[in-house]
């Protein structure tokens, strides 16, 4: 029995040295300059890291959840809020995961910030650029979520703007990842910044030898009672000029659902065609002539001669 006891003893004794000196490990600081770091401070550090993205998930979710319910906030703004709240609170866990790790006050963070300040100017200017252009684009809102923009030859539904990258959806469910700095620094047509009404251009030509008054009431007509063209402002119709072989004219109808520009032209050219094949105008297209000078006189098969030409 006393044996037994004694084997416990030892090996109790032979555990707390190992725990010590794991320990001793884990505590030992290492000092690189300004800053001290040790195994177990990293460790704090990645912890304080891991909380800080989960904390400011929850807190981005349950913001979104309460602000829901104020329905005189838009859906752009809600996202704005819980998007710089998300980004506040991993600011702040990430100040204090480098304390905690390597010791560092305010003083070496920002020599630390200097140093990236260097390294963003060499080559990492574009990721800055897009960085900043995303905040801009949260604080001004040019571009909410939800909004129809187009973007060069593409145009689709803003569905999320994230630090470095914004998402567009186009009719086709195809996402579009767009750099922030594009967004802030090219044009960007925005169907759904201000007033929720916008004018659609229908171009067309007709024969030269078509009657104006004609063509005039026909395309008036062509734009009423389509889906989502409104009827104030009415729809107009302007001259535009006389083209090489056409007359151009431009149709101008107002609409209060501009992100279905594309549907409400084809509709209203539907309308075009039908119309102007039941009042018969025509529609022109390019001809060239070739006129041949020089050739000899022919004889055909009764002897008559064809004319030069």
């Amino acid at each position: 029995m006393t044996a037994q006891v004694g084997d416990i003893s030892l090996f109790l004794q032979d555990s707390v040295e190992i725990i010590a000196q794991v320990w001793s490990y884990l505590t030992k600081q290492f000092t690189f300059g300004r800053i001290t770091v040790s195994v177990s401070s990293v460790i704090v550090g990645a912890l304080v890291i891991a909380l800080t993205v989960v904390v400011a998930r929850w807190s981005s979710v349950l913001i979104e959840g309460r602000l829901t319910r104020r329905h005189h906030i838009d859906a752009g703004l809600r996202y704005t809020i819980c998007r710089l709240s998300k980004y506040l609170i991993i600011g702040i866990g990430s100040v204090v995961a480098l304390k905690q790790a390597f010791a560092i006050d305010l003083t070496s963070i920002a020599v630390v910030f200097t140093a990236l300040s260097v390294g963003i100017g060499f080559g990492l200017q574009y990721i800055a650029a897009d960085i900043a252009s995303g905040f801009i684009l949260l604080f001004e809102r040019p571009i909410r979520i939800g909004d129809r923009v187009t973007i060069g030859e593409d145009e689709g539904d803003v569905q999320s703007i994230n630090l470095r990258t914004t998402v567009v959806v186009t009719n086709d469910r195809i996402a579009i990842i767009v750099p922030n700095s594009r967004l802030v620094t090219q044009r960007v047509v925005n169907w759904s910044y201000a007033d929720p009404r916008a004018r659609i251009a229908i171009q067309i030509g007709v024969a030269d030898d078509s009657d104006i008054q004609l063509v005039t009431d026909t395309l008036i007509d062509a734009a009423k009672h389509v889906t989502n063209v409104v009827a104030d402002p009415k729809p107009s119709v302007q001259f535009v000029k006389f083209g090489d072989y056409s007359l151009d004219f431009r149709l101008l109808v107002w609409t209060n659902q501009p992100r279905r520009h594309v549907q409400i032209r084809s509709d209203i050219n539907y309308r075009i065609a039908r119309l102007f094949r039941e009042r018969s105008i025509r529609i022109p297209y390019p001809t060239q002539e070739f006129l041949l000078k020089g050739l000899e006189p022919r004889q055909d098969v009764s002897g008559r001669d064809f004319p030069a030409v």
